[in-house]
This record gives structure tokens, sequence and C-alpha cells, in this order.
């Protein structure tokens, strides 16, 4: 089953926690703190796998969860991270968040990886805290949260050439005579509901791979017939072939079946409309095909467009080749050096302090922001060290006085992340 789209759960490890201890050893009273630090939790790593050709099998496993740092102990000793869960993903491969839409990955290349989901930072043990007024901090960070997210994958194929053109009009027996390809082939339309590659050779030693895109209808940019399930896969393609069939019953002629397909290309995405296009005329081996097929390529040269007779026996030689020549003529050649094409200065800003927002949620209060938020969740709240130094933090921050000018009073919930407080001049 060629599956093409799928959404799945990532999380990285959440970081270990830091441990509060102090030294204990004979001859020595008074040891100060020796609490380690957490392990970094590890990271969700996609990467590409050159032998997958389908996202089929996230179907069966749709959560992916790294695992989390180890916990400090005592004498200085630090957590071990959690080692990275890498995810294999076929080439062409792009991953968006599914819950603000944000592009995260295109992953094209064999080996390429990205992060997805990061690990939590490991907490901090007690002996870094102290200071010349608190040697004997009795207080440790919890780990911090790995992030999570729901992510859309998205395979769109990586083929040189693409055939493309109403349903029925013989792309796949094309696609089957010139590879070892073997599609499903049939006389009704959308007999292909899922691309297929082959690789074709061409005389000289060279080859490229061909896909057979699903036949497109009037309204695909709109997902009419899965439109948007096939337009997808033409995106990386660099050559189309134009397939035309004459002799269909519904056909409205030669340019209005071209114009009518590229319409749906250009209001998809406006570069689709720009690739190189090849057009053959196929079926030429039936008679009405065969009649109106001078006045068709007089039509077409005259708008400049060379085209291909062909048919399951004839003429598909030819046109691969010519495929092949499009495609190392727009093979990119190396840039010249120049000052023009140098890459440019690399600028560092200092980033804006983090901010935070309070709001109401009718039963209470909520903070929200990066910032706050992780440092609620590194907290221990049934440490009272470590709520007077979340106390702190939040002076220093404005979350105190943000929160009294929004109308908090004592006794009020206020929820940063997942922890639940009760508001209290003490505390805030």
């Amino acid at each position: 089953m060629f599956v093409d789209k799928v959404k799945i759960y990532v999380k990285g490890g959440d970081g270990g926690n830091g441990v509060t201890s102090f030294r204990r050893e004979k001859y020595i009273p008074e040891g100060g703190p020796d609490g380690g630090d957490g392990g970094r939790g590890g990271d969700v790593v996609f990467v590409v796998d050159e032998g997958l050709r389908t996202l089929l099998d996230f179907r069966y496993q749709r959560h992916f969860k790294a695992p989390r740092g180890e916990h400090g102990q005592g004498g200085n000793r630090h957590g071990k991270s959690g080692r990275d869960l890498e995810v294999a993903v076929p080439p062409g491969t792009t991953v968006i968040d599914a819950g603000n839409g944000d592009f995260l990955a295109d992953l094209t290349r064999p080996g390429q990886r990205a992060v997805i989901a990061r690990g939590g930072r490991g907490g901090r043990g007690n002996a870094h805290f102290a200071t010349a007024t608190n040697q004997a901090p009795r207080f440790s960070e919890k780990g911090e949260p790995g992030q999570e997210r729901w992510v859309i994958l998205e395979l769109k194929l990586i083929a040189d050439v693409g055939l493309i053109g109403y349903p029925n009009v013989g792309k796949s027996t094309i696609l089957a005579k010139v590879s070892a390809a073997k599609p499903k082939i049939a006389d009704y339309p959308f007999t292909t509901l899922s691309p297929n590659l082959g690789v074709v050779s061409v005389p000289g030693g060279g080859s490229f791979v061909l896909a057979d895109i699903p036949g497109l209808i009037e309204g695909a940019h709109q997902g009419v017939g899965l439109g948007h399930e096939f337009l997808r896969h033409i995106e990386r393609t660099r050559v189309l072939i134009h397939v035309l069939d004459l002799s269909r019953p519904d056909s409205r002629g030669a340019w209005l079946d071209f114009q009518a397909v590229n319409r749906e290309l250009q209001l998809y995405d406006p570069k689709l409309g720009e690739k190189r296009q090849l057009v053959a005329v196929n079926k030429v081996d039936l008679p009405v095909t065969r009649d109106l097929l001078p006045q068709v390529r007089a039509g077409f040269k005259k708008r400049g467009i060379e085209v291909f007779p062909i048919s399951a026996a004839t003429g598909l030689e030819r046109l691969m080749a010519r495929a092949a020549e499009e495609l190392e003529r727009l093979k990119p050649g190396p840039e010249p050096a120049s000052a023009e094409t140098a890459p440019p200065e690399r600028v560092f800003r200092l980033k804006p302090r983090p901010t935070f927002e309070v709001t109401s949620d009718g039963e209470g209060f909520v903070v929200s922001g990066p910032e706050v938020e992780r440092l609620a969740a590194m907290t221990n709240f049934d440490n009272d060290e470590a709520v007077r130094r979340f106390q702190r933090a939040m002076g220093r921050m404005g979350v105190d006085r943000a929160l009294r000018e929004a109308g908090a009073r004592a006794g009020d919930r206020v929820r940063i992340g997942r922890a639940e407080l009760e508001y209290s001049e003490d505390i805030f």
C-alpha cells in the first residue's frame, strides 16, 4: 500500500532531575552540597532512509517518544543523557507542525537528519545553587520536559520526469514499457490511485527516474478527485511529459485538454506551470488519432511546442531520449565564485528578553510564555527553598505585578504550564 500523508505524535525525552545531596565523609563534619545534575533527554530525530518509498509504517505506529535522562546522584555524579530516538523516513518527506502549520523540515538526501522534538535539559543539583549567603542549599531542579508536538508528514516523490495528463490516457502503459515498473493497468479512469516510479535507461549509459502521476481532472487544485494528493508529487520533478489521448470520448481536443491540465497546475502552484513540458500524443496506432495528428502537430507548432507521436510500440525511445536531453540541459552547473555570490556576513543580535502573557480563563488566571512555563516545570513546589527561588524569579520577570494588574486576589487559581498554584503574595 502506498501511503503519502500521515499525522504522528513525537516527544523529546524529559530531562533527569537534579539531586539534593551533601558530602558525608568521616573527618569532614561540614561537607558541602554535592548533588549532581540530571541528564539531558533524548531528541526525536528523523533520518532519511533511501530504502523506504512510502509512509506506510507510520499507519501502525503513530507515537514516538525519546528516552528521558537519568537523575543526578550524590558525589557530584551527573545523570546519563537519554539516547536520541532515530525515526527513518523516505526521501522526499516534508514535516509540518500540525498545531501551527510551521514548516519544520524538508528531507530529501539519503542520511539527512532533522531534530523534530528536542529533549529537555537536565535539572541542576543543589551544588549549583551554593552561594556566599546560602552555603547549604536544600533544593534542586526538576528536569525540563521534552518538546512534544503532533506533526504531519507528507511524501513528495523525488523523480526526474513526471507523466501527467487526464485519467486513462496511457501513462501507466508508458511507464511499464520504458522501465521495469509494473503498475496496474486497465481500461477505466483512475486505475492508478497512487504514483508509481520506474528507472528509465537511455542510450549512452544514462538513466533517470520516471513517475506516473495519477490522472488530473478539472478542480484538482481544490482537491477534487484527490487532486491535492496527486499534485504534490509533481513539485519535485524537473521535466513533465504531458500525455494526450485524442481517442477519449470526453476529449475536447488536444489544445483544450492541454490547457485544462495546465490550468490546474498553475492554480495549485504557479511554479508548476513554469516547468519544462514535452507533449506526447498517445495511441497514434488508432485511426482517429492518426487522422487528427497532422492538425494537432501544426497547432502546437504555431505555439512553439513540439509534439511526440507515440503508442505502446512506437515513439517511446525518442521521447525518453528527449527527456534525458532536457534533464541534462536543466542540470545546474557550478556557479563562479565572485563577490556577488559570496555568503553574506553573519550578524549576531542580542535576543529580546522572553515575554509572558497573563489571561483569564473564567476560573482563574493563566500565565503563558516559554520561560515562565519552563521555570514552573522545573520547580519542586514541595520544597520551601525551591518555592522561594521561584518567587524571586517571578518578581524579577514582573509576573507578580502583571497578576495584580489583571485583578488577581488571594486564593485565585493561577496556572503556569502544567502547574496549578494558588495566588498569594507570599508566592508571587
